[in-house]
């Protein structure tokens, strides 16, 4: 099967086509890319996504001095970006997007998926307090049957956020309408549409289970 991925597909949903990150997710999927090429190569990728899902990020200006005189040049307000990664594969997003954005502010929520019921298992939870609509980037490598995506954005809209985006590296129409169907509002950012899920829930053709490529694990 060719994977292409579309331009995209609505205003909710925008794959990030640019030939940099497609060469470097063909990469990724290969089987035989060992653990440390793996991170790498997501720790990349993450930071050319973080370029794209963070676009409409709104400027302020600061009055700066250069070598020759001052002026009142633009800088990212991200006093109230806060991203979330969702354990254990999110962080493997996170720090590249976190290299990009420095200054914006981290949060965790550990779920897991049962193996046999699919179903979102809560274990962990932190984030950041004393933020009024904090603008969310939430962060997970794939988004399969949309279980634990759901279930991190039931979790996390009661902060009342401002805004709220998901950064994933692959889909698939079943992960895209769950997510959709339960959070209408909330902006996909993904790298590939891929074809299906498979019985035991994982995106096909996809590149196998990511925490397990980033840590090494079975």
């Amino acid at each position: 099967m060719n994977v292409l991925p579309p331009s995209s597909t609505s205003d909710q949903l925008f794959v990030i086509s640019h030939p940099l990150v497609q060469h470097k997710l063909t990469l990724m999927r290969k089987k035989e890319t060992s653990n440390s090429d793996f991170r790498r190569l997501l720790f990349e990728l993450s930071q050319l996504m973080a370029y794209e899902i963070t676009r409409d990020t709104p400027l302020q200006l600061e009055s700066i001095q250069t070598p020759l005189e001052s002026l009142s040049s633009p800088i990212i307000d991200a006093k109230k970006m806060v991203l979330v990664s969702i354990l254990r594969a999110g962080n493997g997003i996170l720090d590249g997007v976190l290299s990009i954005v420095p200054t914006a502010r981290v949060g965790h929520i550990g779920l897991y998926r049962d193996p046999k019921t699919l179903n979102a298992i809560e274990y962990y939870y932190k984030m950041p307090t004393q933020l009024y609509k904090p603008d969310l980037i939430v962060v997970d490598p794939m988004l399969a049957t949309g279980h634990t995506a759901v279930a991190a954005l039931n979790r996390l809209k009661a902060l009342n956020p401002g805004s709220i985006k998901f950064l994933c590296l692959i889909t698939c129409p079943e992960g895209i309408h769950a997510l959709h169907s339960a959070h209408p509002d909330v902006k996909i950012y993904t790298a590939c549409i891929d074809r299906e899920l498979s019985d035991h829930g994982y995106i096909l053709p996809g590149l196998g289970d990511a925490g397990d490529r980033i840590y090494g694990t079975q």
